[in-house]
């Protein structure tokens, strides 16, 4: 998914306390840099700030960031030589979504498997249809004389 000009995430949402690749093909990569650093940050305070160099591959550089249970991820670009791209001035700011917990299933682990009855009326449904299908079928074999019974042959 791309969030922006030259940067791609593998996701279609930034989740809090997951991972992410990020993919970049901006200006550093395009002017042939060698080594290109993401610079990154949670909040509008810029928390937790850490910096991690990235792969360069044919299609960009990439590098797999943890995201934090922030409301925002901050981030901007700098090669070898100091020469940063930094959204002109503005950095990268994508809002982090966080998942609801009353969403998320709990797997009771304490808890013994219990059976699941199905229903009387399900039942005597599936009943019937076999009946129905062993009278189309067998009945006008029956009635014609075309019925042959298998005949077991045991040595």
């Amino acid at each position: 998914m791309e969030l922006a000009k030259n940067i791609f995430f593998n996701t279609d949402k930034l989740v809090g306390n997951t991972t992410v690749k990020v993919s970049y093909t901006g200006s550093l990569f395009q002017n042939n840099a060698e080594e290109v650093y993401i610079h990154y940050g949670f909040g509008l305070q810029w928390e937790n700030v850490s910096e991690k160099k990235m792969e360069k591959t044919e299609l960009g550089f990439q590098a797999e960031i943890e995201l934090d249970d922030n409301e925002s991820l901050n981030f901007c670009f700098r090669d070898g030589n100091d020469v940063w791209d930094n959204n002109d001035n503005a950095n990268y700011i994508f809002p982090i979504e966080h998942i609801e917990n009353s969403l998320v299933v709990q797997e009771e682990t304490n808890s013994l498997p219990t059976t699941r009855r199905l229903r009387r009326s399900y039942i005597w449904s599936k009943k019937l249809r076999i009946a129905v299908y062993k009278i189309i079928t067998y009945f006008p074999r029956l009635i014609s004389g075309n019925y042959k019974r298998k005949v077991s042959t045991d040595n």
